[in-house]
């Protein structure tokens, strides 16, 4: 193996870095992988553990080998007295005649900016949305998917999916500074296609989650994240219009519950349930012909746990892949609207289950929970609960509540368990719960978080309704927020 090119960096510190990278523990493997400009002209570099030899394969020039400088598989090829970088391909060979071209994803900027940056850790980037996750993106003409994820305390990140055969190596992210956000642009992934992220905690060994953001994932029990880009195309446009200019506190509303799972069977297959397809050609009729002015569905969402109802989210983003995919949930919305039926659904934001794919101790830390089990455990139903004063966990259940209203049209929110939210105590015995700064049992941080739930939900989505399942007697649950209330309608 060759010493590495690059003379302009001493080579005792590129080797650290170099053990960093191999490791999959360096925060930006940008700086080392890819093309640079240097000073003795430009260096390519890339990981490909596995491969016997890679040559860089450019426009106007011949083939070039790569040289091995790591027998972890860190190969690299210096053109010399280039002043300028340029557009490549890397032909990897596996051996055995097994040779394929790639695009090298280490050639491509980041898709997050600092304003999005910013807004995430002010907690106010309402549209994060459409940054984290999974998201078809062109650079000029090479069409991919950016993926991006928050693990703050990760030691580093990787994308795993069917493009690699889920080989946390060939995909290290790099952390955008210290917003704890890890990013990363991978060419010709499509559609439809199977990931997740490989995570490497502070301490102990990776381990494999789905994507908080993910839109649509694999059905249960697998629990793996789809790359998703909606091609529903809306046909409520009227219905949308005629909402914004309704006023839901002086009109009727006769609501009917339904658990899309058990709503209706086909006994002659296996008795099992409706797809969101057949759902839409015989519910909206029903709900009709009975009278209702609106159907709230038990938690749409994805969960694993079939028999929690969906009220154990595993995937806030993706509607359950039992009955369907993600458009065919957007058809049965627009169905529903054409039959004048306006669609309610449950929405979880007092806690979540403990499945090690999901969100907990999402990056081997307290992420999206509170680290004292007296604020983050839930003793009735073993699950865990929100840590409604970090910033980005915050940002993370309103993008979500608004993200249903926008992109599955859904006229309101019936929130769970807020009374759970509200109190310190609930459900605790003295010593199990920790008061708040004023000595108090009332959760401020949860009351702050619902007023600013409903107005965001109030100020984007007029005519839109926000229900709380609350069963104590805690005071305004329903008065606006500038008079002192909750702001639920």
């Amino acid at each position: 193996m060759k010493k590495p090119a690059i003379r302009s960096i001493r080579f005792s510190t590129f080797t650290k870095e170099l053990e960093r990278l191999v490791k999959l523990e360096h925060i930006d493997p940008h700086t080392l992988l890819g093309i640079h400009q240097v000073k003795e002209g430009v260096a390519i570099r890339c990981l490909r553990p596995e491969a016997e030899g890679v040559k860089v394969i450019a426009e106007g020039r011949p083939p070039t080998a790569m040289n091995k400088i790591h027998k972890a598989g860190v190969f690299e090829v210096l053109f010399e007295r280039e002043t300028a970088t340029f557009a490549y391909q890397l032909a990897v060979d596996y051996g055995g005649g097994a040779v394929f071209t790639i695009r090298d994803p280490y050639a491509f900027m980041p898709t997050l900016g600092d304003l999005d940056l910013h807004l995430v850790a002010e907690g106010k980037h309402y549209k994060l949305h459409e940054k984290l996750g999974a998201h078809i993106h062109v650079y000029g003409e090479v069409s991919g998917v950016s993926f991006a994820v928050w693990a703050p305390t990760a030691r580093g990140v990787s994308v795993v999916g069917a493009f690699n055969h889920w080989d946390g190596r060939l995909h290290a992210m790099r952390r955008l500074g210290e917003s704890g956000i890890w990013e990363l642009f991978i060419p010709d992934v499509d559609d439809g296609t199977a990931y997740g992220f490989e995570v490497a905690p502070t301490k102990g060994p990776r381990f494999f989650k789905m994507d908080p953001y993910g839109f649509a994932t694999k059905a249960p029990p697998a629990m793996i994240s789809i790359v998703h880009s909606p091609k529903h195309v809306w046909q409520d446009a009227a219905w949308l219009e005629k909402r914004a200019a309704s006023k839901a506190l002086t009109e009727p509303m006769a609501i009917y519950e339904c658990h899309l799972g058990s709503w209706r069977r086909i006994p002659d297959e296996n008795n099992r349930s409706l797809t969101y397809r057949e759902l839409a050609a015989t519910l909206p009729d029903y709900l009709h012909d009975m009278g209702f002015t609106h159907v709230e569905f038990l938690p749409p969402a994805e969960h694993p746990f079939g028999g929690s109802w969906g009220y154990q989210v595993s995937a806030y983003f993706a509607p359950t892949a039992r009955f369907g995919k993600p458009d065919d949930f957007r058809y049965l919305v627009d169905k529903l609207h054409e039959k004048g039926i306006g669609v309610l659904i449950d929405w979880v934001p007092a806690h979540f289950p403990r499945d090690k794919e999901a969100l907990a101790r999402f990056d081997g830390t307290a992420v999206y929970e509170h680290l004292d089990p007296r604020q983050g455990a839930h003793p009735d139903w073993g699950t865990l609960v929100f840590n409604y004063g970090r910033n980005e966990v915050r940002n993370f259940l309103i993008d979500n509540a608004l993200f249903w209203m926008e992109q599955y049209h859904v006229d309101g929110l019936r929130v769970d368990a807020v009374a759970s939210m509200l109190y310190l105590d609930y459900s605790r015995k003295a010593g199990e719960w920790i008061p708040n700064k004023h000595g108090g049992r009332e959760n401020l941080e949860a009351i702050e978080f619902l007023k600013e739930l409903n107005e965001a939900v109030q100020k984007q989505f007029p005519g839109a309704v926000t229900i709380a399942e609350e069963s104590t007697a805690w005071p305004m649950v329903t008065k606006p927020v500038y008079l002192g209330g909750l702001g639920f309608t």
